[in-house]
């Protein structure tokens, strides 16, 4: 544990910060001061400052490797394991403390040989957008770092925006680094996404904002990451080994020797991360690699005239150089591909300038245009990009006890271009498109022609068959989409049926016209069956996936027109129908889709944004959304009908569960008779005052969750209350016999129990029951109101030891209104409110805030406790008027 100054630890008393290490490494550096390269690790959401422990221990030892010439201390920062992804409060707190920290830090070096003047970071998820922040800070001076790497951090959006706190700090991050993006041209960013395992963070919302100005931001998916290849979860991302290891090297490569710290080249880190991160040349990595190289050895030079070679090496002593002619094969063929099975880090593909070669002394190295696949290495060449190129020369090293392949091939790229229509969404997977590729070549791309949109989702079948029965090299796919580095590479074995799932995280851009493809490295004399066929269940993961956080929003609007059309009936008839009855018949997309259309139609035009800026009315959300191409035809139809789904389902457990409780309540407590009471008392009036009381003094959450568990033992005291008063008006004679009486009652006695318990009219016991019925309903949108805003009332109880009043609190003013609404209501009865004359504007406000909640809560959450309110506060109006 670091010591921080007092006036920083009192200022933090739930933060720490931590400096990692392991044996003799952490002895030596417990007395301070440090010499190595500082990185500050920042966790996320609920994220443990021991989480570092994955990236310092790899990177121990790596600096074991080099004699400890360079190492690195990695820090930690212990922000207690808030949720900051549902609760925004505390990110400025962490942002300017995570600022107090790298002043101490860079304090530990004052005295050192190498001083560094900057901090690297490395953020997990929600660590990533505190990093980012620390540039909104008044006095950070941004030449304190100039690395930051995040890992599956939600940089676009908040991923469940439940407060103000959190998509207000989101826009001033975005906004900041928009306007300013000039000034971060210093600050190098990685940022890494888990890709489709990672079912908290979307890919889609990990990637930076491209900008033109701000060429120093790279955004990849785990599965397109060279070595790694694979999606991973949320949590999984910062201890993935092949993920850490590809960091750690990259960190190494990018230390300056002159300086001994990282570089302050913002050309070079980029080339650095480039290299571990997006395509690997299968080759340690040189900030100005020799163009020029000698070919040394005493090796065999062997001529092949052939447009197609293989060639399979087995514990062979000698070494060969093949030469390729290109003078006869540039009239013939565009491209030159050729793979290597070997995986070594060294040269083997070369380019000669000699037009007669017998031998070729100095030529350049290709080997740095080669990707690395999971089982080969690959180079494809434009034979235009390269005119004064006499040969290829392939160098082949003795293999001692080692097996490989090596293969080349001339070809023209439009014969291996092959383009395949996808089925169109409605075709529900009954339709399929489908190619056969008879292959005599190593590579087939084949290109996925209309597929663009984040609602497409397919699957595609390879299935390969192989003429001869022999030991085949395994087969490579590559899923490419061209607009962004989120790949996804499969190997399998010949012959063998694939399945590939095709999706992507984001949209194709309005300017980028490529096509995304799937590269088949293939085997030659097989045959390959390409099929594909729409996924309709992946198309609904896709909408789950990109919408999720839009759930409770129209789970609450169906339950609002629900709600309202209640009201209607018993405007109309003077009873309460059921909920799942004024479910069916009032919660229709068509009374709320068609207008929010409409709006965002209309928003297309300046007059009109215009007009709705002038009315002060925020941006609507589909509108929004649109624009990130995340929103397509019929996805709101789609999760209306999810919605309506769920508001059935969750009124069927509500009631059921408040019948059970109140079940197990009437046979253990005797209830009271089911009398007439009044709005408010004074008991209840002091109940309100201590419950605003302890609205503002601590949490307005927890005020929020003490009166909803006033109301829902109202209701069950209603519901016993009723059932009992019920009871007893069927069967007065049981109950007279039943009171514990064990002595003959005489027949005046029985005669006035029976007018007393008749006495309780058949209408009382029905006003009950409407009550009843609206006092569940109404506390099914409570229950929403609550769950919305529990991460609130989880991060205050956390907290309680360092501060007793939440703050700042998100809904400290809405619990002292819910509060007032709900004492009243959780008192009144159906005969206040349907004479009432507001009962027509009460039952008709739902619609119109369904459709308003719709449009301004799908991207802001915190927006619909609001709405629900209003139309509370409109019936507590019924109760008094």
């Amino acid at each position: 544990k670091i010591k921080l100054p007092k006036k920083t630890a009192r200022r933090y008393p739930a933060y720490e910060l931590y400096l990692y290490g392991e044996g003799n490494y952490a002895e030596e550096n417990k007395n301070l001061p440090l010499t190595g390269i500082p990185v500050l690790f920042l966790p996320g959401n609920a994220g443990s400052y021991k989480q570092v422990r994955s990236l310092g221990s790899i990177a121990l030892r790596k600096a074991e490797d080099v004699d400890f010439k360079y190492h690195f201390n990695f820090f930690s920062v212990n922000f207690n394991e808030e949720l900051v992804a549902l609760y925004g409060g505390s990110l400025q707190r962490q942002t300017k403390f995570v600022h107090e920290c790298i002043k101490v830090i860079l304090k530990l070096y004052k005295d050192g040989e190498f001083t560094p003047t900057s901090v690297a970071i490395v953020g997990h998820s929600m660590g990533g957008l505190v990093a980012r922040a620390l540039l909104t800070l008044k006095n950070f001076k941004p030449e304190l770092i100039n690395l930051l790497i995040t890992q599956a951090t939600p940089h676009v959006a908040p991923v469940m925006p439940l407060d103000r706190y959190l998509t207000d700090f989101y826009t001033a991050v975005n906004n900041h680094w928009i306007l300013k993006a000039r000034d971060l041209r210093n600050l190098t960013t990685l940022s890494v996404a888990g890709g489709f395992r990672d079912y908290q963070v979307r890919s889609g919302l990990a990637f930076l904002p491209r900008l033109s100005q701000h060429d120093s931001a790279l955004s990849v998916v785990s599965s397109a990451v060279p070595r790694a290849w694979a999606s991973t979860d949320h949590l999984s991302i910062v201890w993935c080994k092949e993920l850490i290891l590809a960091t750690i090297r990259a960190f190494f490569d990018l230390i300056d020797e002159n300086t001994r710290q990282i570089t302050e080249d913002p050309k070079k880190r980029m080339s650095v991360l480039n290299h571990h991160f997006v395509r690997h040349p299968a080759k340690i990595f040189e900030e100005n690699p020799e163009v020029f190289t000698e070919l040394t050895g005493i090796f065999m030079w062997i001529t092949v005239k052939a447009s197609k070679w293989t060639y399979s090496v087995y514990n062979d002593s000698d070494g060969k150089y093949f030469t390729f002619p290109l003078a006869s094969h540039r009239k013939s063929y565009s491209h030159v591909y050729c793979e290597n099975s070997m995986l070594d880090t060294s040269s083997w593909i070369y380019g000669c300038r000699n037009s007669n070669l017998s031998m070729c002394l100095e030529a350049t190295d290709l080997s740095w245009r080669a990707e690395l696949l999971p089982t080969t290495k690959v180079v494809m060449l434009k034979l235009q990009d390269y005119p004064s190129l006499s040969h290829i020369v392939i160098q082949v090293p003795p293999a001692l006890g080692n097996k490989y392949t090596l293969g080349c091939e001339f070809f023209k790229k439009d014969s291996r271009t092959v383009q395949l229509p996808v089925t169109h969404l409605f075709s529900f997977g009954l339709s399929s498109s489908k190619i056969l590729l008879n292959s005599t070549g190593l590579l087939y791309n084949v290109q996925l022609q209309h597929f663009n949109q984040i609602y497409q989702a397919f699957k595609i079948y390879i299935e390969s068959h192989c003429q001869s029965i022999k030991e085949r090299k395994p087969n490579v796919y590559r899923l490419l989409i061209p607009w962004s580095h989120e790949d996804s590479v499969i190997v399998a074995k010949v012959p063998s049926l694939t399945e590939i799932s095709a999706k992507l995280h984001i949209a194709q851009p309005q300017n980028d016209s490529r096509v995304p493809e799937l590269n088949i490295y293939s085997s030659s004399d097989c045959q390959y069956e390409v099929t594909l066929k729409t996924s309709l269940l992946q198309v609904l993961g896709q909408i789950i996936r990109f919408h999720a956080g839009a759930f409770p929003v129209y789970i609450v609007s169906n339950i609002l027109l629900t709600y309202g059309g209640q009201l209607s009936t018993l405007r109309s008839t003077g009873q309460c129908s059921d909920f799942s009855l004024e479910l069916v018949r009032t919660a229709k997309p068509y009374k709320v889709e068609p207008l929010i259309s409409i709006v965002v139609f209309l928003q297309g035009f300046n007059w009109f944004r215009e007009i709705w800026k002038s009315l002060s009315l925020p941006e609507v959300d589909a509108a929004v959304l649109s624009r990130q191409d995340a929103w397509f035809p019929l996805v709101s139809l789609i999760l209306f009908l999810f919605g309506t789904g769920i508001a059935y389902w969750s009124e069927v457990f509500f009631s059921t569960s408040l019948r059970l409780f109140s079940s197990l309540w009437l046979t253990l407590i005797r209830p009271t008779v089911l009398q007439k009471d009044r709005l408010i008392t004074p008991r209840r009036l002091c109940g309100l005052l201590a419950l605003a009381l302890v609205s503002w003094t601590t949490c307005g959450a927890f005020a929020i969750f003490l009166v909803y568990l006033q109301y829902l033992f109202k209701s069950m005291h209603v519901f016993v209350t009723s059932a009992f008063s019920l009871q007893d008006s069927d069967h007065p004679k049981e109950t007279s016999q039943n009171s514990g009486v064990h002595t003959v009652k005489t027949q005046s006695s029985m005669d006035s129990v029976a007018e007393a318990t008749q006495a309780l009219s058949k209408s009382t016991i029905a006003e009950a029951v409407n009550s009843l019925k609206m006092h569940v309903t109404i506390l099914n949108l409570f229950t929403w109101i609550a769950l919305l805003n529990l991460p609130s009332l989880i991060y205050w109880l956390k907290n309680l030891r360092y501060n007793v009043r939440l703050d700042p609190d998100p809904c400290r003013f809405t619990a002292l209104i819910i509060i007032c609404i709900l004492e009243i209501l959780m008192n009144s009865s159906t005969s206040e409110v349907k004479s009432s004359k507001l009962l027509k504007i009460a039952a008709k406000v739902p619609l119109p805030l369904s459709v308003a909640m719709l449009a301004f809560g799908r991207m802001h959450l915190y927006r619909v406790p609001h709405f629900v309110t209003f139309s509370l506060l409109l019936h507590v109006l019924c109760c008094v008027v």
